[in-house]
């Protein structure tokens, strides 16, 4: 269903459509375009997303997508959702200052483990370090067990080992057997791609305790989840932070009162935009980037080793 925003200028559609309908949200892109829609905010699905584009895309209208999937971006199409390339970028570029040069990558066989793969070989040679080994595992318990071998050797001979499982994944199982295989915390340094924070129960994880991993600014997080509670007495769905993102950049445009105010090139401006979690911007190939803090966990509790960039240009970017 179709959800018009900032109603009686015909400006900007957001919508989003269950998998599986991207048909479906490419014909109502087209609707709203010829109604007068000027730019599309939605939908969440790749699929989708993909097809809104493809629709669209004669009419020189951008799309700004929630998903993360950046097999998607490109052309009128930006991802809005955070991207495993800008984690890892901004967490091995920290390692890179602080004296690490090696890394061995560990992930699940499966397609978020080969996305997660390909974007930390990617930060890896942005900021100079080398990947000594990348060692998958099958998505099973038995799985890890079956490749610990291979991945305690490969860490071995590492600065740093990476994972990219989250809590809901392996890496409870991983920041167990891992120093049960002689790859101590305080000796290899453990970094995570997904957020550690996440469950909170993940940090009581003796596993985790001095790892590294990234996440939002937190106290510009808050101040969005208090103003959202406070006009609507509950918490914000996780995609309320893209959607405020979306409509936070493209009424910053607007507001500049210019006829080429939702063009390719004014929405990749290189100052960015302020959104929920800090400073963001769009890239040229339709991925963005986000200013993030690189965080610890100690005594069980979050420590933020480097704040969250609150400009491009400087340290963190």
């Amino acid at each position: 269903m179709l959800l018009p925003i900032l109603t009686g200028c015909a400006l900007i559609c957001g919508f989003t459509t269950r998998p599986g309908n991207a048909g479906q949200a490419a014909a109502q892109a087209q609707k709203a375009v010829d109604e007068g829609a000027k730019i599309i905010l939605g939908p969440l699905f790749g699929e989708a997303a993909n097809a809104v584009g493809v629709a669209v895309s004669d009419d020189n209208v951008n799309v700004l997508s929630f998903s993360n999937n950046p097999s998607i971006a490109g052309g009128n199409v930006f991802v809005l959702g955070p991207t495993f390339r800008n984690t890892a970028n901004r967490l091995l570029g920290y390692a890179a200052r602080n004296g690490k040069s090696t890394v061995a990558i560990v992930y699940p066989n499966n397609v978020e483990g080969q996305f997660g793969k390909a974007a930390i070989e990617s930060a890896a040679s942005t900021n100079g370090l080398r990947v000594t080994a990348a060692e998958s595992f099958e998505f099973s318990q038995a799985g890890v067990l079956n490749a610990m071998p291979r991945i305690a050797a490969a860490a071995r001979q590492s600065d740093a080992v990476f994972l990219t499982s989250n809590a809901a994944g392996a890496l409870p199982l991983l920041v167990q057997l891992l120093p049960e295989n002689g790859i101590a915390p305080d000796t290899t340094q453990y970094i995570g791609l997904a957020r550690w924070d996440v469950p909170p129960q993940t940090l009581a994880l003796p596993g985790v305790q001095g790892g590294w991993f990234a996440l939002p600014d937190q106290a510009r997080t808050a101040s969005f989840n208090s103003r959202y509670q406070g006009a609507y007495g509950t918490s914000p769905h996780p995609l309320a932070g893209l959607a405020f993102d979306g409509i936070a950049a493209i009424g910053a445009l607007v507001a500049q009162g210019k006829s080429d105010a939702l063009t390719r090139g004014a929405l990749t401006q290189t100052a960015g935009f302020q959104g929920v979690g800090g400073v963001f911007r769009l890239r040229p190939d339709g991925t963005n980037e986000r200013a993030l803090a690189v965080a610890s966990v100690r005594g069980n509790k979050v420590v933020i080793l480097d704040p969250a960039p609150k400009a491009f240009g400087g340290a963190g970017f």
